[in-house]
């Protein structure tokens, strides 16, 4: 990858780092459902003003539709899974469970989209697996039934990551691809309007306790517009290129960000757990990503 791709996915990695945080803020206070649904639909509302400001031609190609239920797997259903996570979870946790995304990338790739799966990267999604399991088991967090319901949520959400990588991939680049800022402007509708009715049902049947103060405000203008909004313009960038599985493991790189945000203002507990799992994680993670020989360039093609 050129500088600049590596720079793209630092940035993303410390911003989406922070989102754990947020997520671990508001969750709690106003609920899973609304989490999600104003995390997508403040998203939706500053790509809206962004695109406008910056002039950007509103030509989706005819792919509107597709970007829109791509906004729904990429977007929807994993903002709604971990507000889950978040309401159990501490926001370390979270992080590093999402950095297992590359993991079912692979296992993805393999079985529905014609990837090569070699022994070592079947080893590295065993071996990512069990350092999950050490997390579970080892953490400061007590291991219950919340704590794995909690840890479902996330491996649920990063699956879903893992086929909207390839799915992006193949609908979207194809035919001159799609401006990154429209892909994300579109995928943020889809999940807004997913949410939406869900978002009402909840609202009218069980309605926050209480809407929070300014800091979970603030929190969710964070989550929504430097998280969510401009994290997908840089995300749907590095899709078309350096390709889904190489975008993916940014999130390996979340996890110090995550960890290290929740330990500096939430006051959440560290332990040996998080470098042991990290680092089997880490080590997982190189057996996905090293190019098998004659195959280097495979996945920056996608």
């Amino acid at each position: 990858m050129n500088p600049v791709d590596i720079f793209r996915m630092l940035s993303l990695a410390a911003i989406w780092g922070a989102s754990f945080l947020f997520m671990r803020i508001i969750a709690p206070v106003i609920g899973t459902v609304p989490t999600g649904f104003l995390r997508v639909s403040i998203a939706a509302a500053g790509l809206l003003v962004i695109l406008g400001l910056m002039r950007i031609s509103w030509d989706f190609k005819g792919k509107l539709k597709t970007v829109m239920l791509l906004g729904v797997i990429n977007s929807g259903i994993p903002a709604t899974l971990y507000s889950v996570a978040a309401q159990v979870l501490p926001a370390g946790y979270s992080a590093i469970f999402n950095a297992t995304t590359p993991l079912m990338g692979v296992l993805i790739g393999g079985l529905f989209f014609s990837e090569k799966l070699t022994p070592a990267k079947l080893g590295g999604v065993f071996l990512g697996l069990f350092g999950v399991g050490v997390l579970t088991r080892a953490g400061p967090v007590a291991f219950d039934m919340q704590l794995l319901m909690g840890a479902l949520a996330c491996l649920l959400a990063t699956t879903c990551y893992g086929f909207a990588g390839f799915l992006a991939r193949r609908w979207l680049d194809h035919a001159g691809g799609l401006d990154s800022r429209l892909s994300a402007l579109g995928s943020m509708l889809g999940a807004t309007l997913f949410l939406l009715p869900l978002f009402a049902y909840s609202v009218a049947t069980q309605p926050p306790a209480s809407w929070g103060g300014w800091n979970v405000w603030l929190s969710l203008l964070g989550l929504g517009l430097g998280c969510t909004a401009f994290a997908y313009i840089i995300y749907f960038r590095l899709l078309t290129s350096v390709g889904p599985v190489k975008s993916m493991t940014v999130t390996f790189m979340i996890p110090p960000f995550g960890v290290l945000w929740g330990a500096l203002l939430l006051d959440e507990p560290l332990s040996m757990a998080h470098i042991y799992g990290g680092m089997l994680i880490a080590v997982a993670l190189w057996l996905v990503l090293k190019p098998a020989r004659g195959l280097a360039g495979r996945f920056v093609q996608g």
